[in-house]
Order: C-alpha cells, then sequence, then structure tokens
C-alpha cells in the first residue's frame, strides 16, 4: 500500500487580551493575554479564533489574532505554502 502524504503542518498560534486603546494594538495587561493555543493549520486556528471573539463580543477592548508561527520559523516556506 503507498504510503500517504499528511498535509503540510504550518503552525498558528491563536492569542488575545484586552487592548489599552482600541487605536493600537497594545495590552492592557500582558500578564492576562489569554493564549488560547498553537493550531497545525489555519482553518483549525481561524475556527478557534472566531470561538473566542464571539465569546467576548460585548467587550469592544477584547481583540484576538492568529499569528502564522510557520512565516517566523521558516521564513521561505512562505513562498511555497498556501496558508
Amino acid at each position: 500500500m503507498p504510503e500517504q502524504s499528511q498535509p503540510r503542518q504550518l503552525l498558528h498560534l491563536v492569542f488575545g487580551g484586552e487592548l489599552a486603546d482600541l487605536d493600537s494594538i497594545e495590552f492592557r495587561d500582558l500578564r492576562k493575554l489569554d493564549i488560547v493555543g498553537i493550531y497545525p493549520n489555519y482553518a483549525a486556528a481561524y475556527a478557534a479564533w472566531k470561538a473566542k471573539a464571539q465569546q467576548t463580543v460585548d467587550n469592544a477592548h477584547m481583540r484576538y489574532f492568529i499569528v502564522h508561527l510557520h512565516r517566523l520559523l521558516d521564513p521561505q516556506m512562505d513562498r511555497t505554502a498556501k496558508r
């Protein structure tokens, strides 16, 4: 039986916190950052980001972000990889 290739692992970090000001990306308290997790692809990270963002919709200062860790770990990968 031929070996099946696994999808390329493209790590993404989802995290968030309360912003000090709506016009910047400066967090009010770094000790209170919410590290949601690290995900193997953009689709999984997006689902986690969306769930956390919806949970905090009542707080206008709360923001969640997706960081493309694979781009930081291997900048060359970004040229050939799709999210």
